[in-house]
């Protein structure tokens, strides 16, 4: 039985050496503390570690795809180097889903999804040897956490903070109490009341604008207290974009 030769590849001959591993590895490693510290500095569900582990993992992945192409070239193969990468990519997503939460009327954690993406893709790039392409898309990506995010809460927050509520409850005067006194604990705006004469009681519609800081924290606030009062029977909340 004649056994088929299996090829050992010597890294120093090639035209990726230790030394070019090493420096992918490092620099992954690097962009990815980078853009983890900023997402731990802000508090999200992913952070430094999460970040530079994608990138590494990714840029081990790239590496070790050119590394089986070389191998195999000699005898006649010609494996594609991206078709690993594209698997780490698509597996990504499964990753950042894990980041996302609902949380009432709103949705957490995309930003941070979209992150976790975007690293593992600069680590595919640093992997493939384009440093330049995985150094500037770091800065972007950090430029886009940190000066976009100033920006829309400047220009595009106010347009989504007013909300539409309608609560349910069995004493319309004291709720009526309830919903100014939460109101001005959280400095949110009430205006447009209308009550309601509904079978189970009375039905208060109104709405509150939640304009400023931590407003989506001041929101959550003001349902929890709204609804744990024991004459209301439901609250319900929907985003009004003006």
């Amino acid at each position: 039985m004649v056994s088929t030769p299996v090829a050992v590849v010597d890294v120093s001959g090639l035209a990726l050496g230790p030394l070019d591993i090493g420096l992918r590895m490092m620099l992954a490693m690097l962009i990815g503390a980078v853009i983890g510290t900023e997402r731990e500095y802000t508090h999200r569900p992913a952070g430094m570690r999460t970040h530079m582990l994608v990138a590494l993992g990714a840029c081990a992945v790239m590496t070790t795809s050119q590394l089986i192409f070389w191998q195999y070239r000699p005898y006649g193969a010609t494996p594609d180097p991206a078709r690993l990468s594209a698997q780490v990519i698509t597996g990504l997503g499964f990753l950042g889903a894990g980041t996302i939460m609902r949380e009432g009327p709103s949705i957490k954690g995309l930003t941070t999804a979209a992150s976790i993406w975007a690293t593992g893709c600069l680590g595919v790039a640093v992997g493939g040897g384009y440093y330049m392409v995985a150094v500037v898309g770091g800065v972007c990506i950090l430029v886009t956490l940190i000066v976009f995010e100033w920006l829309q809460k400047k220009i595009v927050h106010n347009r989504y903070s007013l909300y539409i509520f309608s609560v349910t409850c069995a004493d319309v005067a004291g709720t009526l109490e309830l919903i100014h006194t939460l109101a001005g604990a959280v400095d949110a705006l009430v205006n447009s009341i209308h009550v309601d004469e509904v079978k189970a009681g009375f039905k208060i519609r109104f709405k509150a604008d939640f304009g400023g800081r931590h407003s989506d924290e001041r929101l959550h606030k003001f349902i929890s207290d709204l609804s744990a009062d024991p004459h209301t029977n439901s609250v319900t909340s929907d985003r009004s974009r003006i």
